[in-house]
């Protein structure tokens, strides 16, 4: 069965920057089966920066589930909830299947690796979990354009339970169709559930922040 984007309308103001282990404790409340699947993909939710630390949601944000379609069921559980982001509130509405869709060049927000966390051999992981998927698609990181590191890859940061967890924004060019699906089927690195490695085509669902 092919694997899906399930994308739900939200309602609310709001949202931390780094909600991606906020967003998976709260959806674990309704979908318990969430936690340990690793065949499953939160996306980070799209939203511009309009505060330190804090995304505003935009007419097209949406909450959106990579999944196996065969696995959806219990994720309509969702619809018509209301979840708490470590104070903001965001209102489930009704969801929509999206098919995966080929592109040439996608990217993720972040991408994280167990093991060292400097440019060049985090370059080598990425290329070495490429080469494991049979993807030959050229990466690159996307460069910073906030000074005083203007053109250095752009770094990121995950919190979970208080943890800092560094890795850094990606895209992937030069992908057949078959690669470019395979990429976003299998994702790349680890902490797909909590937003990272979860790749899309360039301007279709990427944040803004």
């Amino acid at each position: 069965m092919p694997t899906i984007d399930l994308a739900f309308t939200i309602t609310g103001t709001t949202i931390p920057l780094d909600h991606g282990y906020p967003l998976y404790s709260a959806l674990c409340r309704v979908v318990p089966s969430l936690h340990g699947d690793a065949r499953v993909g939160v996306h980070p939710i799209r939203g511009l920066r309009t505060a330190p630390g804090v995304l505003s949601l935009m007419p097209g944000s949406r909450l959106r589930i990579r999944l196996p379609s065969e696995g959806l069921a219990p994720y309509i559980a969702l619809s018509g909830t209301e979840l708490d982001l470590v104070g903001h509130r965001l209102f489930v509405g009704v969801p929509r299947v999206e098919s995966l869709v080929p592109a040439p060049l996608l990217a993720s927000r972040l991408v994280v690796f167990r093991g060292p966390t400097e440019p060049p051999s985090f370059e080598s992981s990425v290329r070495r979990h490429l080469s494991e998927i049979d993807v030959t698609g050229e990466p690159s990181f996307v460069p910073s354009p906030s000074p005083p590191w203007s053109g250095q890859p752009k770094r990121r940061v995950l919190t979970i339970a208080g943890r800092r967890v560094i890795g850094y924004a990606l895209r992937v060019s030069g992908l057949t169709a078959e690669e470019s699906l395979r990429l976003q089927e299998h994702g790349l690195g680890g902490r797909r559930r909590f937003g990272c490695g979860v790749f899309v085509p360039v301007g279709r669902n990427t944040q803004t922040d």
